[in-house]
């Protein structure tokens, strides 16, 4: 199992991925997401802030990392914070636990980055998912409202989101 950062090459496979991700949420839960622009992927490589995790020379897992989320954890963003967006396994690789294998990884990159929290948030109202993300060792944090804006994703239109956060 490889961490990687992901490069313009991987950007269909990442699609893909993203593609089923969404399906699946679709069977699970009445809030999914809409889609993304290749643009944003673009601009998320370029900015090294883009992950695969590679594993019997498949992209098996695919996450972004960003150090600012004011729109969804406003005035906490202020926070030393490292934030984990779009985890999205491949199905072939599903169960395997990627989550808190990121999470271990994340640990490591926070701290080189100077950061103190791991933070990740999620449409709220899926329970599923929810007691998930604790049982990685999240601390749930209540729940944001945004005001979705064009420049955003589709799926931020849903409003509100469940807050979660690891201290280091």
């Amino acid at each position: 199992m490889e961490f990687l950062k992901t490069t313009k090459e991987d950007i269909d496979a990442v699609f893909d991925i993203y593609n089923e991700a969404t399906a699946y949420q679709k069977t699970v839960n009445i809030k999914s997401w809409r889609g993304f622009e290749k643009s944003l992927i673009e601009k998320e490589i370029e900015e090294n802030r883009h992950f695969i995790i590679r594993e019997e020379d498949e992209i098996a897992c695919t996450f972004v990392l960003t150090f600012n989320d004011l729109i969804i954890w406003k005035e906490a963003a202020a926070d030393p914070a490292v934030y984990i967006h779009r985890i999205a396994t491949n199905p072939k690789f599903r169960g395997r636990s990627y989550v808190k294998k990121i999470i271990e990884w994340v640990k490591t990159y926070a701290k080189e980055n100077g950061k103190t929290y791991i933070r990740l948030d999620t449409h709220s109202g899926n329970e599923r998912i929810n007691k998930y993300y604790t049982s990685c060792g999240f601390d749930y944090k209540g729940i944001s409202v945004i005001e979705w804006t064009a420049e955003l994703p589709e799926h931020y239109k849903e409003g509100s989101f469940s807050l979660f956060e690891i201290k280091l």
